[in-house]
């Protein structure tokens, strides 16, 4: 049974750090396009970063030099570091690995 389980989300002011972190069970981790995407109330679901297959990096342009995505395939961890956060990046945040997602992790960033 495939399970991803996200952590590492809360409240934090604006100028801020996070890392999120997704652990993948039941899926071969490695050789699986993976990433964030994350959901505001009111917004549309946003492909925040992304992992492709083959291990290319990829970014939506609102995070872009703000967020890092990294994986530790060992340990079946995939992780997003959020430096410079701001109120806009308040989001539930979702992890995904191939077509399965996560619960995701309550991101609250304050002014």
């Amino acid at each position: 049974q495939v399970q991803l389980v996200e952590s590492g989300g809360g409240l934090v002011q604006a100028g801020g750090s996070l890392r999120l972190s997704c652990a993948a069970s039941g899926i071969t981790f490695s050789n699986n396009a993976k990433g964030w995407y994350r959901q505001a109330p009111g917004k549309q679901r946003e492909l925040v970063a992304t992992i492709s297959s083959g291990g290319y990096l990829k970014y939506a342009d609102s995070v872009k030099d703000r967020f890092t995505i990294s994986r530790d395939n060992a340990k079946n961890t995939m992780y997003l570091q959020m430096n410079s956060l701001k109120p806009e990046d308040t989001a539930v945040y979702y992890c995904y690995v191939f077509t399965c997602g996560g619960q995701g992790t309550q991101v609250t960033v304050s002014s």
